[in-house]
């Protein structure tokens, strides 16, 4: 984000909209606003320009697609300055739906998404298989308890 960027209440309004559903029309916030779809679009345009919105994401149940099986791993490299090169080599494997590097015990720590505990497993290896990944540790999730991306910007904008 650009120093000196000045969210107003306008700006958190419309935030806030698009947070709760990020294809919603800007002529529907608008109206809802009581202002018009351009002063919607410009603002929105600003914000992206500034890097306070970056881009447009969907929300995808990967367990109703039979991927319901979650492990986080921690991943610790031969060196750091190997990290880089690590995640790129992760990108490539589909079922690594996030990765964080991290402080810690380990360098890299990511989510996968899996079938069941065999394709985990096949995944897993994958991920050790990666020159200057060390080792790796895994936890299975047993449940998501909370997941809301909202909750922070709630409290910003309250």
């Amino acid at each position: 984000m650009k120093e000196n960027f000045y969210i107003d209440d306008t700006d958190k309004r419309i935030l806030k909209f698009l947070s709760v559903n990020t294809r919603m029309p800007f002529t529907e916030i608008a109206k809802k606003m009581n202002v018009s779809a351009g002063t919607i679009h410009v603002r929105v345009k600003k914000m992206e320009d500034a890097g306070v919105i970056r881009g447009t994401s969907l929300n995808i149940d990967y367990s109703i697609l039979g991927y319901g099986f979650i492990v986080y791993v921690g991943i610790l490299l031969t060196k750091s300055s190997k990290t880089q090169s690590v995640l790129e080599k992760l990108a490539l494997i589909p079922n690594v739906t996030t990765a964080n590097v991290i402080s810690g015990k380990y360098n890299i720590y990511c989510k996968i998404s899996a079938k069941d505990p065999q394709d985990a497993k096949n995944v897993i290896y994958k991920i050790d298989d990666i020159e200057d990944v060390l080792r790796t540790e895994s936890m299975i999730s047993l449940e998501e308890s909370l997941n809301d991306q909202n909750r922070l910007m709630d409290a910003l904008f309250l």
